[in-house]
């Protein structure tokens, strides 16, 4: 019997046969890997991990930050966009590429090749940073539907936490890769924001290409606030583990099964990742310029939630504006929400040795699902104990700045490691952008210490 593509690209790679079972679940970009679709076809097959880490890392509390930078700046961040758009990529990548080579997530290989004073504190920092931002945004969804339905917004938060809890706990990895792909779309609202709040086009040109640095407090604490929101410590144990996620539908349950990786499920991935960081940098811009358009120019500049945005946006760009930022709020909520929990679990699950993944049932990875219950029971009590939102964000933003950067380095040393990467080590390039990354998320670390110094 003639081999099929997927075992002739392994023979090919020169790795082990892989017995797996026909997939049945998934976002098929493996499968797609493993066929010859049309270029379109497959390209629409290949969008996954890579695309909901992307639309995730557009969460509420990101919005906030555009939506601030953008009211109170105006055009001169948008070419952040341009800059943050190369080195999220790589990251991603490398999250993506360490998760599908070693058949791991990113803390399983933190946990096997390095010590345990490395692996401890960055899981129990992302933990905590994880839980915070989940709780204030649980509240931006309630806040949003608020807007949408007048009721008072408590009513909200509990119906939607257990409907995200329900979500995770009783639906397959299938349905919820599915269902959060789908959730990508509703961030498109806030691209349909710009054709409503008519800007200046030579103005948004100048804003995009050419780069305006102040150095006042104001203009240095929003830049790190959007280096800090667009390259967060939860998409990496979450881009990691989704590749482990997508073996693990394909019916490769072992380790071994697991390990390794063709060049053309790599340049799938890299496809993957590629869209998806570009749909969460569009996004960006579009509101930093709709709100720059709008707010910005009505000298609304002190706006520090999206849900501040979409109420000031209704007397200066329409009612179905605003509808639109609170529609996209829901949605891109709803999908960061169980990003949030769901890396958390991941990370700690693996840090313990415990079993773990959407994919396994309830029953046979308790503590795994114990880890999002009990986060989000924590969330829920942010919103009904007076803790206040934006100050909650400022600790989150504080703890992932710290997280980043060390974080970032050890991605780099093991992307190098031939002992967990074999030959799919780094090539020059990836080092460089990923190297550059690092250290610019280290100087926009010191810097937020001198901001917290001065304060």
């Amino acid at each position: 019997m003639e081999p099929s593509l997927d075992e002739s690209s392994q023979q090919e790679e020169g790795l082990p046969l892989i017995p797996h079972k026909t997939p049945a679940a998934g976002t098929s970009k493996l499968q797609a890997a493993q066929t010859n679709h049309p270029f379109l076809k497959g390209l629409l097959k290949i969008l996954g991990p890579g695309l909901i880490t992307g639309a995730s890392d557009d969460d509420p509390s990101g919005i906030g930050t555009y939506t601030a930078a953008g009211a109170s700046l105006g055009y001169s961040t948008l070419w952040t966009a341009l800059l943050t758009f190369p080195l999220m990529t790589v990251v991603q990548y490398l999250c993506a590429k360490v998760g599908m080579v070693s058949g791991r997530g990113l803390a399983g290989v933190l946990k096997q090749h390095y010590a345990p004073w490395v692996l401890y504190p960055a899981i129990f920092g992302l933990v905590i940073a994880n839980t915070i931002n989940a709780g204030a945004d649980l509240g931006a969804i309630a806040a949003a539907l608020n807007l949408l339905i007048p009721l008072p917004i408590p009513l909200f938060i509990v119906p939607v936490t257990l409907l995200l809890l329900a979500l995770q706990i009783w639906g397959s990895y299938r349905l919820i890769a599915q269902i959060f792909r789908w959730l990508t779309l509703t961030l498109f609202a806030y691209v349909a924001t710009v054709f409503l709040a008519h800007p200046n086009g030579w103005a948004v040109l100048r804003g995009t290409f050419l780069p305006s640095v102040r150095w006042d407090s104001t203009f240095v604490t929003t830049l790190v606030a959007i280096l800090g929101t667009t390259i967060s410590p939860y998409l990496f144990f979450w881009q990691s583990n989704q590749e482990v996620e997508e073996k693990i539908s394909q019916g490769r349950t072992h380790l071994w099964q697991r390990k390794g990786a063709t060049k053309k499920e790599l340049r799938f991935a890299s496809w993957d990742v590629t869209i998806g960081m570009f749909v969460s940098n569009l996004v960006m811009y579009c509101i930093i310029l709709a709100t720059a358009t709008t707010l910005f120019q009505a000298n609304k500049h002190n706006i520090q939630t999206a849900t501040d945005a979409a109420q000031a946006l209704r007397p200066l760009a329409g009612n179905f504006a605003s509808i639109l930022l609170a529609a996209g709020l829901i949605g891109s909520g709803c999908l960061a929400v169980p990003v949030l929990t769901g890396s958390a679990a991941y990370a700690l699950s693996e840090a313990f040795g415990w079993k773990h993944g959407l994919e396994k049932r309830a029953g046979r990875a308790k503590q795994f699902y114990t880890i999002i219950i009990g986060i989000m029971l924590v969330s829920i009590g942010m919103n009904f104990v007076g803790i206040n939102p934006i100050a909650a964000l400022f600790w989150t933003a504080v703890i992932n700045g710290m997280l980043t950067p060390p974080l970032l380095a050890l991605l780099m040393l093991i992307v190098n490691n031939r002992t967990v990467m074999g030959k799919h080590v780094n090539g020059l390039w990836l080092n460089i952008i990923g190297w550059l990354t690092t250290l610019l998320m280290f100087i926009a670390a010191i810097a937020l210490v001198l901001m917290l110094g001065r304060s």
